[in-house]
């Protein structure tokens, strides 16, 4: 949403995504929550957070230099850091799923994690989501317009500066939730802001800059082949998801739905 349809190089996207893992958390463990209760609460603390950041600090750069919003966001990632150190330790927080999303079924001889299902089905729909959203709304005519010629969409009358700061809070706030239900699997310490980001950049990269599809697209592949290749060619370990993102690059230097 901010790095590949605003083209904003937006860093601390991994903080949000934190934010709302430590959300979860401390709402399970210090409230006594159930999980599924306090996702719309991580969805919406990294929105918020995202809406603040963006009217304070990451506006005054939508016209700037590459290496300026960088510079921003990858302070704005250090901070964000040391706060979840100082506030919460360094050690990996817990957290309990509901006992329905424990366990896996043999299906056709294939063994599939309950946990892990979900979560691709939550993918899907999120995914469909924002591409009706985007593509078949005339909010997201709007946000496109923007996008493309801001002195234009302002002659038309449109909120280039409202459409910005909620498409920036769109983004934050699935950052936020992909953040609370990921924690379960890659688990969830102040190291999390730096450790996925690359990840980030590979799939929005791959996927091509505008282009939500190639973005779900090359996050499978890419998610993919990296398990596989784990799995298939272990002495190759984590090295294989960046020979595919090269091939894949080398092939389609826009990305697989991008743009030039």
């Amino acid at each position: 949403m901010t790095l590949g349809m605003m083209n904003f190089v937006n860093l601390a996207h991994c903080s949000f995504a934190m934010l709302g893992g430590y959300v979860t958390v401390t709402l399970m463990n210090g409230l006594g929550w159930p999980f599924f209760a306090t996702l719309p609460l991580a969805f919406l603390a990294a929105a918020v957070v995202s809406v603040v950041l963006e009217r304070v600090l990451y506006r005054r750069l939508y016209r700037a230099t590459d290496l300026d919003q960088c510079l921003l966001t990858i302070g704005i990632v250090f901070v964000s850091v040391a706060a979840a150190a100082y506030i919460y330790g360094t050690i990996q927080q817990p957290v309990r799923l509901p006992a329905y999303l424990h366990g896996s079924f043999v299906l056709m001889g294939i063994n599939f994690a309950v946990y892990r299902l979900f979560l691709v089905g939550m993918a899907l729909v999120i995914t469909l989501i924002l591409v009706a959203s985007l593509e078949y709304t005339r909010f997201g005519a709007q946000v496109r317009a923007a996008v493309d010629n801001q002195r234009m969409a302002r002659g038309l009358g449109i909120n280039v500066d409202g459409a910005f700061a909620v498409t920036f809070a769109l983004g934050s706030g699935l950052a936020g939730l992909g953040g609370a239900l990921s924690i379960a699997i890659v688990g969830l310490d102040p190291s999390f802001a730096f450790t996925y980001l690359i990840y980030v950049l590979i799939v929005v990269s791959t996927g091509g800059l505008g282009s939500i599809g190639g973005s779900f697209a090359a996050a499978a592949l890419l998610g993919i082949s990296d398990v596989a290749g784990k799995y298939y060619v272990p002495q190759l370990g984590s090295f294989l998801i960046y020979l595919v993102m090269l091939g894949m690059l080398m092939w389609r230097p826009a990305g697989l739905f991008g743009k030039r």
